[in-house]
């Protein structure tokens, strides 16, 4: 879903920041500064920013507390983890699959909320016991003024993470209170299918309901809690579309997994693709195996083992000029980097390893020869001809 920077590990996961994380947290530290020189004019202009930097970095550090907490529950209950990625909204742990039971999918989403709030009730608990004021937030203004710069920061951390834990409850789907409410469905059911769109369903009202909020705070309405203007209101919106297009999505890879269950990569698979050479010029690639054909890859073959591939992409790379003078194995991904998959293996993996690597075709293997080339489109093809939604291509993942 979010690839990004890797930045580093955590209990062996590794953690990655999206581009779109600089963002927010560059929008949330002018919007904390902001508020510390409106609350306390009397502190130096260089102490909000800083205060107001170390804060944002800390919050995503307790984001980050809370995703570890998902991933290491579900590390625990056997399910893989691929990464955490910190991005716009957030943090999202890249788990590889679903849980295999209703008890996995429950403490794997209850323990990322508990976290939050764990955390959120120790920090102001902190500042309740250095002897400062947090027991009166109906005049939340009032109270910040009597607190100095650290413990502003602990109380708008510790009630942010509280704020965090009672969002991730709401029951929208793939929201973790969604992901609960599909725990409970699928107890109830015995279907993951079936709890998945109702789950989904309700996920997908609840983001309605935020971008109908969100356009009334925009036309100047003050809604409770949420307040009213322009800025809040445009937020809110661009939350409940993120949340409407993942409770669709998350549905949706329900139903793929459905459909391609049980049938192997051999069956859908392209048997003997076209091959080249390595030695081979990238304009005679062009000229003699690209033009004339649909195929936008090359497994690349040299003494009948497979050693690359190569790609329109890789093509695009260099210059039209350098053509003649560079071969395929210049630009090809070589073996040891592909993705590749076994002429045996489910179709579910296969597909999982597409989306997950983001790549368009999988070379196939049976041990070390090259049997089949499985596309993308491929699989795209099987789901519109076995899926009871229609065969509209607009209802799965560009081919």
């Amino acid at each position: 879903m979010h690839s990004g920077v890797r930045v580093g590990r955590v209990f062996g996961i590794n953690i990655r920041i999206d581009w779109s994380w600089l963002f927010i947290l560059l929008l949330i530290t002018w919007n904390l500064s902001v508020v510390f020189a409106d609350t306390h004019a009397n502190w130096a202009p260089g102490v909000n920013w800083l205060l107001a930097l170390v804060a944002a970095i800390l919050f995503f550090a307790s984001l980050l507390a809370h995703e570890l907490a998902h991933s290491l529950v579900a590390r625990s209950r056997g399910i893989p983890v691929r990464n955490i990625t910190l991005f716009l909204f957030g943090g999202v742990s890249n788990i590889e699959r679903d849980p295999d039971s209703p008890k996995s999918e429950f403490l794997v989403s209850i323990v990322g909320p508990l976290t939050s709030f764990v955390i959120g009730v120790v920090l102001i608990l902190i500042v309740r016991a250095a002897g400062r004021p947090v027991g009166t937030m109906s005049n939340a203004r009032h109270t910040l003024e009597q607190l100095g710069p650290i413990s502003v920061m602990l109380l708008w951390l510790g009630s942010i993470n509280v704020l965090l834990g009672v969002f991730n409850l709401i029951p929208g789907f793939p929201l973790d209170g969604g992901r609960l409410l599909r725990s409970i469905l699928w107890s109830i059911t015995g279907d993951l299918r079936r709890a998945t769109r109702w789950a989904s369903e309700v996920g997908q009202a609840v983001a309605w309901l935020f971008i109908v909020i969100g356009i009334a705070m925009v036309f100047g309405v003050s809604v409770p809690f949420f307040g009213t203007g322009l800025v809040g209101g445009v937020w809110l919106a661009f939350i409940g579309w993120f949340l409407n297009s993942a409770a669709v999505q998350s549905y949706q890879q329900i139903i793929v997994h459905d459909i391609l269950d049980g049938v192997p990569v051999a069956r859908m698979m392209r048997p003997y693709p076209p091959t080249v050479s390595p030695a081979i010029s990238v304009s005679a690639l062009v000229h003699q195996h690209v033009m004339g054909t649909d195929d936008h890859a090359f497994p690349v073959v040299d003494g009948g083992r497979l050693v690359g591939l190569v790609t329109l992409e890789d093509v695009r790379s260099i210059s039209k000029e350098a053509w003649d003078s560079t071969t395929v194995q210049q630009i090809m991904t070589p073996f040891e980097k592909l993705v590749t998959a076994t002429e045996t293996e489910e179709a579910t993996s296969a597909w999982d390893k597409l989306l997950q690597r983001d790549v368009r075709q999988l070379p196939v293997l049976r041990g070390t020869e090259l049997v089949g080339l499985l596309r993308r489109r491929d699989i795209v093809k099987w789901l519109q001809l076995h899926s009871k939604l229609g065969n509209a291509s607009s209802n799965w993942p560009a081919a």
